[in-house]
């Protein structure tokens, strides 16, 4: 048998979230709505955490943080998505693609890594309440922010420098909605080999497993202190602190895990894109829903600015 064609791509086409016709603009506006709905959540939690004094703890500060990953991480994934329903334009340049390959890494990484500090916040709250404004002052805050941001910018630089290595690809036809790095490595003629290691070691094992790792560690020390709380309203209130963060979290790790830990095959192509969608657009959405809903501090914080405009008017 001959080679398969190996070309030099200076693009790539995407083909949407659907290959059916007739259900292209229903995605479209679905896709729209939710992105709508993610931006205003988003911005509304993030104004509240910044104008309320109340708000101004860590939990809200990496709540906003949070945020702000959320709405960016978003924007990338679906942008194209939005340009392909308004153009019906499917190409995206190389570079763009790449671009969007690492920004998407990096909201992710953040993402895994900020809940991961909220999951020592939540450590600290509930079993050393006493010293938990002395642990968790404004410097350790700021500085373990900083250090999710850094690390998260840093950690996707690999992959994207073995995938500008790839000199050659046997289509440019990516079946995705955005450029998905696990369909760029099938894509490509070259050897992918360092980049496949790569990304089981560290985005599996280093990435996932040490943002569930860390995360189990603290909640196995937040449940043990939460047993030892003698009164059925104690225990209700310290649960209660950490109900969010474990919802959001357990949300994450099982539709990431369902997405990129299932091999790739083409009968299976279609509902990653699903698993893709609910991540990249639903789970966005449901976090300030959740600290909306869960979160008696958040509510008070709208009541008080939607009073406050009212007086103001």
């Amino acid at each position: 048998m001959g080679k398969p064609n190996q070309t030099m791509v200076t693009f790539f086409i995407l083909n949407g979230i659907s290959d059916v016709p007739g259900l292209q603009v229903p995605f479209f506006l679905l896709v729209l709505l939710l992105y709508l709905l993610t931006l205003g959540g988003n911005l509304t939690i993030l104004l509240l955490v910044c104008l309320d004094r109340h708000l101004h703890t860590p939990m809200y500060f990496f709540l906003a943080n949070l945020s702000i990953i959320d709405t960016s991480s978003m924007t990338v994934a679906l942008h194209k998505v939005l340009l392909i329903g308004i153009t019906g334009n499917h190409v995206i340049s190389y570079v763009s693609c790449l671009a969007q390959v690492y920004l998407f890494g990096c909201f992710l990484s953040h993402e895994l890594l900020i809940l991961t500090a909220m999951s020592y916040d939540r450590y600290v709250a509930v079993c050393n309440p006493l010293r938990y404004s002395g642990i968790m002052n404004q410097r350790v805050c700021v500085l373990l922010a900083a250090a999710c941001w850094v690390l998260g910018f840093i950690e996707i630089i690999p992959y994207v420098v073995l995938l500008t290595g790839y000199s050659c690809y046997r289509s440019n036809v990516i079946n995705h909605f955005f450029c998905d790095p696990m369909l760029i490595i099938q894509l490509s003629c070259s050897d992918t080999s360092a980049l496949q290691i790569l990304l089981i070691v560290e985005g599996s094992a280093v990435m996932g497993l040490s943002h569930f790792l860390l995360t189990f560690i603290s909640y196995v020390y937040i449940i043990s202190a939460i047993l030892k709380i003698h009164t059925s309203t104690g225990r209700r209130k310290a649960f209660y602190t950490c109900s969010s963060h474990i919802t959001v979290s357990i949300l994450l790790s099982t539709t990431l895990s369902y997405q990129y830990l299932r091999p790739i095959t083409a009968d299976s192509l279609q509902y990653n894109k699903l698993l893709a969608l609910i991540n990249t657009a639903a789970v966005p959405i449901l976090n300030p829903i959740i600290y909306s809903l869960k979160n008696k501090d958040v509510k008070s914080a709208f009541k008080r600015r939607l009073h406050f405009l009212r007086n103001y008017n």
